[in-house]
């Protein structure tokens, strides 16, 4: 494992984001866009390699989830991705990372 520094760490704008529509990317096995408040202004939109989890893609609405917001954007099927949602990967199974109670859009992760 390579180790960072905790300037590089600070340096990480990683906040919850609340999950306010889903839509399943045309032509993309793995693709999801989520709306996101991340209480900003206006909402981000994220593309997500997610949508294989999650059978019913409109069970993450209302979801609350940490999102790194100073990710570069990419464009990804002709889509801005605007950060990304942080989750846990093992084997088959994908969990989102939630908070035990709901907070402010925006709340940033420490």
């Amino acid at each position: 494992m390579e180790h960072i520094t905790y300037d590089q760490f600070a340096a990480l704008q990683v906040a919850i984001g609340t999950i306010t529509a889903v839509q399943v990317v045309e032509g993309a096995d793995k693709l999801l866009c989520l709306t996101v408040d991340v209480g900003e202004e206006e909402s981000r939109q994220i593309v997500s390699g997610i949508r294989t989890f999650f059978p019913n893609p409109e069970f993450l609405v209302g979801t609350q989830a940490p999102f790194l917001l100073n990710l570069e954007p990419r464009t990804i099927r002709g889509l801005e991705s605007q950060g990304m949602i942080l989750a846990g990967q093992a084997s088959e199974t994908l969990a989102l990372l939630q908070p035990h109670q709901r907070v402010p859009a925006g709340t940033r992760v420490m």
